[in-house]
Order: C-alpha cells, then structure tokens, then sequence
C-alpha cells in the first residue's frame, strides 16, 4: 500500500525519534545533533532502575509491591509499573528510565493492537521488562509494530474518527491523524527525558569519581 502524501511527514519524524532514542540507549553511537556520531554504551540495569529523587515510581517486583503514592503495579508477569487510579497524585512523581521506557512500549504496543490487531489488549496484558535490556527489546517491538499499523492506514483513515480504539486515551473520539501527531510527541519527550537521565546519571558518577 502506498503511503498517504501527509502520512509521510509523521512517519519520518516517528522514524527518526526511533532511530535517535535506540542509538541513545543502546549505542554503539548516538547522533550528537549535529551529524557527528558520539559514543555511547548500552544503557545498564542500574541506569535503568536509578532513582534520582525520593519517592520516584519507577518498575518494580509485583511481590514487593507499588512505590511510593502508587496504589498498584501495572501489567503482567513478575514486574509491574507504578501506577494510581485517577485524579493522580499532585504534584506528580518524578519517574525512572524504567518506568519512562515501559510507558512508552506499553503505549506503542497497544495502540498497534487496537489500529490493526485484534482491539483487545489492555495495560493488564502488557509485560514489563524487569531489566534494561528487555525493556529495550520490548520498546523496539512495539515500535516496529505501530510503524507496521501506520503503513496500513489508507488516506481516508487518516480522517477516521476512532480508527484507533486504545482504550487508555482520547483515540476514540480523535481522527487518527491526530493520534499519530500524539503518540510521535510521546515519542519525542520522552525519548528526550530518557537521554537527560542518562547524561545525568554519567555526570553524577564522574564527579564521585565512578
């Protein structure tokens, strides 16, 4: 199927967002922002799970149960993310590269479902990585298969309200266009907060003299 002319421009965007926050977490090189390759290594577990601030929320053990103001942990299998039942706590925790990457899988993962799989998955079906290296692996999944429903979308889906039926957000009530814009700025800021944290947990080490 040929790719609507005004798809493009998002595709591109979502593409390149991936590539960035790949190479930024798993290296061997990231893109400095200016063409030139920078070496990075693969984002550790302790990375993964650094907590910078008290009562972050974060991905945790289901056995040890939600972090601080959290009510329970979301997903299936051994670990959960942090999570509450609206309104949210005020102000909101600050959260760890885990609980930012699994939100971002989770997210993706679903949407595709519910754009061109069976509409059925939840947050209760997802499995959240309990390491840095799944988690990864599950990012790029859910990537691979929300760019795969996107090239799927005839024009006029573009236009369809409701063409996405995930049900954790406004997908029901918004043409679908729309929703691509959203979930490329998910990508984009949260890509961004994810290489803030990395270049600060480095920083912090160097000057304790890690």
């Amino acid at each position: 199927m040929t790719v609507p002319p005004r798809l493009l421009p998002l595709l591109e965007q979502f593409d390149f967002a991936r590539e960035r926050l790949a190479g930024r977490m798993a290296g061997p090189v990231m893109d400095s922002g200016d063409g030139t390759d920078t070496p990075v290594g693969p984002m550790t577990d302790a990375e993964y799970f650094w907590e910078p601030v008290p009562g972050c929320w974060s991905v945790r053990r289901r056995g040890d149960g939600p972090g601080p103001r959290a009510t329970s942990l979301a997903g299936a299998g051994d670990w959960g993310r942090d999570t509450a039942a609206y309104p949210h706590p005020w102000p909101p925790p600050f959260t760890t590269i885990a609980w930012r990457l699994s939100h971002l899988g989770e997210m993706l993962t679903l949407r595709a479902d519910h754009t061109a799989g069976d509409h059925r998955l939840t947050r209760d079906d997802y499995r959240t990585g309990g390491d840095a290296a799944t988690a990864m692996a599950a990012f790029d999944t859910g990537a691979e298969a929300w760019r795969k429903a996107l090239l799927g979308a005839a024009d006029g889906a573009l236009d369809t309200v409701g063409y996405c039926t995930y049900p954790h957000g406004s997908d029901p009530e918004e043409p679908f266009i729309d929703i691509v814009w959203w979930v490329n700025q998910e990508l984009l800021h949260h890509g961004a907060e994810i290489g803030l944290l990395r270049d600060l947990y480095h920083a912090r080490a160097r000057a304790d003299g890690r």
